[in-house]
């Protein structure tokens, strides 16, 4: 028998608010059965919203994670599915990669404001701000 969840349970040991799971509900991302009146979520729900938060938290849209998701239920030997992984990994590594060239750049650039403006402060005898 396979293990069923509540909004709650699933949400607690996913470290969500029930908010996220009805919206990723709402987005067609997940399906939970109905018993009654009431949601229940299956192991299934569970994985899908694992791949979703991970998915979320290495910043994949919503989009993406769907189309990828999808192709899980279509691609029963995952082949396409791993192509597609790949393509949007590689996408998202370079993105970050030219995110964080950016980023050194701008440190880079502050911390010469600031030399230069300590020096300034000193050869004027002022004192300078903590860290």
């Amino acid at each position: 028998m396979e293990k069923i969840y509540s909004v709650t349970e699933l949400a607690r040991e996913l470290g969500v608010t029930p908010r996220t799971i009805r919206f990723y509900e709402d987005q067609g991302l997940i399906s939970p059965q109905r018993a009654g009146n009431t949601r229940v979520y299956s192991y299934r729900d569970r994985a899908r919203m694992i791949l979703i938060l991970r998915g979320k938290r290495l910043g994949f849209s919503l989009r993406d994670i769907k189309e990828f998701l999808d192709l899980y239920v279509v691609d029963t030997a995952r082949v396409e599915q791993m192509q597609l992984l790949i393509a949007k990994v590689r996408s998202r590594m370079n993105l970050l990669e030219d995110q964080r060239q950016a980023l050194e750049q701008s440190l880079s650039e502050l911390k010469e404001i600031e030399r230069t403006a300590i020096e300034a402060l000193t050869a004027r005898g002022a004192s300078i701000p903590p860290a």
